[in-house]
């Protein structure tokens, strides 16, 4: 058994959450929610709280044993992007994408 959670549409560029998802993929939760803590990034904070959201609903929807979860899949998807544009000389204008990321977490029991 296997639970998830999701978060949309988070303002984060997936390139940079790529990068903490790739830390806690496979490893135990306690042990994930160590080095999410410990790491010095925006997304860790984002990642800790579907990562956490993930293990409540592997406890309350699927009574599954907290204390025995692995973080099966963690990874981070591209999401809409936003178009602004930033005044430049000669009256032209440059674009700027901020761009947005969707975050998804699986746990699932340790055999």
């Amino acid at each position: 058994m296997e639970a998830k959670a999701i978060a949309k549409t988070v303002r984060i560029a997936p390139r940079k959450a790529r990068l903490v998802a790739d830390l806690i993929r496979g490893k135990e939760v306690g042990v994930a929610y160590a080095i999410l803590k410990n790491t010095d990034k925006k997304a860790s904070a984002i990642i800790e709280k579907v990562l956490m959201s993930a293990v409540a609903n592997a406890d309350h929807n699927l009574n599954l044993d907290v204390n025995n979860l692995i973080v099966k899949e963690a990874f981070v998807n591209e999401g809409t992007t936003l178009k602004r544009f930033r005044p430049r000389a000669k009256g032209s204008a440059s674009r700027i994408n901020k761009r947005t990321s969707h975050v998804t977490v699986v746990v699932a029991e340790a055999n």
